[in-house]
């Protein structure tokens, strides 16, 4: 099933587009400030966003440029009171795909989820999938195999063992997962990396990601 983040400080217009949606067989996720929606976004997979502009703790047009950049083809349609030309060009500047000015009708909102939904869909690339040792990812369905067994992990460990296999030749030092994997806006500590690190590794063996003293970690491709 669709995914769908709606970030909508509005209560009562999220609550109608998301039981409008939830209708039409889509899961929907609100969000009712800027904080609220950089969390579920970073921390979960969505397949569209729904998204105001005028928004508490975070404005839209941040919101837009931060996902667009974490998700170069994660369809991202506007829903805002702003009509005016230049909030449209700089949404559009920014990665937005659509833009719908409030008032809007729910058949209408629908009908572009539906048009962005099987568009991204079709343009999706197949990546390959990666085995290393005892490890099996495919990218596409984050599925993750680990001694034949399918296991299941967070967004975020998820995240983490793909980057580490993506780059199974190197080492990785914190600061690069923090810049990579976690929202340079709030930041992360070198603390909270190891502490997933350790999630991490409970799941997969201890012996599959090393650390190397003052440098980082790597994927040990030699674990038995």
């Amino acid at each position: 099933m669709k995914r769908i983040l709606i970030v909508e400080d509005d209560h009562r217009l999220s609550e109608s587009v998301s039981s409008s949606l939830q209708k039409e067989g889509y899961i929907c996720q609100p969000a009712f400030d800027g904080q609220m929606a950089m969390k579920y976004f970073s921390n979960n997979d969505y397949h569209l966003v729904l998204l105001d502009l005028n928004l508490p703790k975070m404005n839209g047009i941040d919101l837009c440029k931060t996902f667009r950049e974490a998700n170069p083809t994660i369809p991202i349609i506007i829903i805002t009171a702003f009509g005016d030309i230049d909030s449209k060009m700089e949404a559009f500047n920014l990665g937005a795909d659509d833009y719908l000015v409030k008032p809007f009708h729910l058949k209408e909102l629908s009908a572009k989820v539906k048009v962005f939904l099987k568009r991204a869909e079709q343009s999706v690339p197949v990546e390959p999938v990666y085995e290393v040792m005892n490890i099996r990812i495919d990218p596409n369905k984050k599925n993750v195999v680990y001694e034949g067994k399918e296991i299941s992990l967070t967004p975020k460990e998820y995240s983490l063992l793909e980057y580490f296999v993506k780059n199974r030749n190197r080492i990785i030092s914190k600061d690069e997962l923090a810049v990579n994997l976690w929202d340079e806006k709030y930041g992360v500590t070198h603390n909270t990396i190891e502490v997933y690190i350790n999630f991490l590794r409970s799941k997969i063996g201890k012996k599959l990601i090393l650390t190397k003293p003052g440098f980082g970690y790597y994927l040990n491709t030699e674990a038995q």
